[in-house]
């Protein structure tokens, strides 16, 4: 019987990428611990080469170090870390959804606002794992909107290496329910395009963020 994870398609080593950075975020692959590379392989049903590759792309998104005859482990973030990339995503959110209500378009709006319609059904069927992923969408392309490449590049480059912690900080109820109402709040002042409140808002979040996960570092 083959195995629930296996790869359907294994041609394509972002799919392979995107099992295991799921099974990071997740907590199946701990913080610190080694990369079982012959169970996984098996376990996915794919070649070495792809393996490999897979860990290549997340090594470079923060996720994994990859350790030359040593092999890969899952990266563990200390909590000075994780506190210093919220607050620098924080103020750069900030920013982006100022510039956002300045320069997106009426239809990008409404396409984001749509993606948030669809992350709440998520949420309503407590469907964890589908509105993480939207919400992460959400964010990116909030940051697109900005129509600023600097700040594109940087929000992606922290967002890749908080995708664990960003995950977490949806665990408890309460927590979720905050997130949530968060974003609703964020939604009102884009739909209003008042680009100073859904700065605060964004700002806001991510304070936040760091207070639902803090403890679980």
């Amino acid at each position: 019987m083959k195995s629930a994870i296996a790869i359907t398609n294994r041609s394509l080593h972002d799919q392979v990428a995107s099992r295991i950075r799921d099974l990071i975020i997740e907590g199946t692959l701990e913080p610190g611990s080694r990369i079982d590379e012959a169970h996984l392989i098996e376990e996915l049903g794919v070649s070495r080469t792809p393996f490999r590759e897979a860990l290549r792309t997340l090594a470079a998104e923060g996720l994994v170090i990859v350790r030359p005859s040593k092999g890969s482990i899952v990266r563990k973030l200390t909590r000075d870390q994780v506190f210093s990339m919220l607050e620098v995503l924080g103020n750069l959110e900030k920013l982006g959804g100022e510039l956002a209500c300045e320069r997106a378009s009426d239809e990008e709006i409404e396409a984001l606002i749509d993606l948030h319609k669809h992350m709440m059904d998520c949420y309503r069927m407590r469907d964890r794992m589908p509105y993480y992923k939207m919400n992460q969408e959400f964010h990116s392309r909030l940051a697109e909107l900005s129509k600023n490449e600097t700040l594109q590049e940087t929000q992606a480059n922290i967002q890749a290496r908080l995708k664990r912690i960003r995950y977490i900080g949806n665990q408890e109820p309460d927590s979720w329910a905050g997130a949530v109402a968060d974003h609703e709040e964020m939604v009102r002042a884009l739909k209003n395009r008042d680009g100073m409140a859904l700065g605060e808002a964004m700002a806001n979040h991510l304070k936040k963020t760091w207070d639902r996960v803090k403890d679980s570092i």
